[in-house]
């Protein structure tokens, strides 16, 4: 592997197959141990990949050549499995949310700048062709200045499919800790970051029940709202509305959709990588499909963190994320206290994606 870029992974859960799939095969990574509460787990995973070693959380955090620490945990573990990594001098790149709580997410933060080590965090859908050909459209005027936008999630929620959807109806679950990660993240890429925030929130079912896997038919208690609504105020004076959730059966609304001055954008499912970007000018007739102008081209999970460690200012990094997260909280927040809430965090929006081909990000960079 030469001078590989050496990660640990802790948490192999449903999405770590599709970090493997990325990370596994590329020759400027290393993945050195592996770690889950499930030892049988951890052992199945490394011995599918070469040079790996099932590890616990401990161990793995003190072997010294490991540099980063990929948590793909539950939402309830991400800041403690962070700050645990942050302690022994790893960088440490997070599944979404960076928490499941704000305080957690800027002690993570807070931590990492103390110790000199950098921050990570998905979604890094919005680093494909889809989000960033909206994007690049923009930021050349396609719709004059943007004006407004909405952005909708509508499911009947993930225990239809996951075998263990309990942390979904958790602290640190619902649509909006869970899915909303996508959409505002994508949101901030389009039209800059959120001062503040007025949202409504409901739950109106107690309990759901697993469609699949060994527990199918075993009801699940539901302890967070389930469907929040909400107005996002960009610094530049846009106005975002967003519905996430896991009450409704399904939707024709766009997954985003930018109005600006001279036309209408409709951007693609920001929890995929690429897909449609359709443009509707002022006084025209029809949508028009956009050809892909930026991002990483047949992008997949990983890529963020192959980014992020391609050196300079993450694009999936620890400040958006947590901007991301304070926007998700506040949104809850405004709707138990029935007020607009003022953020306190900001974030840069991240540099572009130059329209970048598969084999160009799936070769060696590092």
């Amino acid at each position: 592997m030469g001078d590989a870029h050496r990660i640990g992974i802790v948490g192999l859960g449903f999405i770590s197959r599709a970090y493997l799939d990325t990370l596994a095969p590329h020759p400027d990574v290393e993945i050195v141990a592996v770690a889950d509460l499930d030892s049988s787990r951890a052992q199945e995973t490394a011995q599918r990949l070469p040079g790996a070693r099932q590890s616990s959380v401990e161990e793995l955090f003190e072997t010294p050549d490991i540099r980063t620490v990929l948590n793909l945990t539950t939402p309830a573990a991400h800041a403690d499995i962070a700050l645990g990594a942050i302690a022994h001098g790893k960088h440490v790149y997070t599944e979404k949310p960076l928490a499941d709580t704000f305080a957690g997410g800027q002690a993570v933060v807070d931590a990492a700048t103390k110790a000199g080590t950098l921050v990570g965090c998905a979604p890094n859908t919005v680093l494909g062709t889809g989000t960033q050909t909206a994007r690049a459209a923009l930021d050349k005027g396609l719709v004059g200045r943007p004006l407004a936008a909405q952005a909708v999630m509508v499911t009947p929620g993930h225990e239809r499919w996951h075998p263990h959807p309990d942390f979904y109806y958790a602290q640190g679950g619902g649509p909006l800790l869970d899915m909303g990660p996508y959409y505002i993240s994508a949101l901030v890429q389009l039209l800059g970051p959120v001062r503040a925030v007025t949202g409504a929130a409901a739950r109106l079912r107690g309990a759901r029940v697993i469609g699949s896997g060994p527990r199918q038919g075993e009801r699940i208690a539901v302890e967070v709202d389930t469907h929040v609504s909400g107005v996002l105020e960009h610094d530049n004076g846009a106005l975002s509305t967003l519905t996430t959730s896991f009450d409704g059966v399904a939707t024709t609304a766009a997954p985003i959709e930018v109005h600006g001055e001279t036309g209408t954008l409709a951007v693609p499912d920001p929890n995929h990588f690429d897909g449609r970007v359709r443009h509707f000018p002022l006084g025209g007739t029809d949508w028009h499909e956009l050809e892909p102008s930026a991002g990483y081209a047949g992008g997949s999970r990983g890529i963020g963190l192959l980014d992020f460690l391609h050196g300079g200012r993450p694009r999936a990094g620890g400040e958006l994320a947590l901007h991301v997260l304070e926007t998700m909280t506040a949104l809850l927040r405004s709707a138990t206290e029935g007020r607009r809430v003022t953020l306190r965090t900001t974030a840069t929006r991240p540099a572009p994606v130059p329209l970048t081909p598969a084999e160009a990000w799936q070769a060696p960079w590092l």
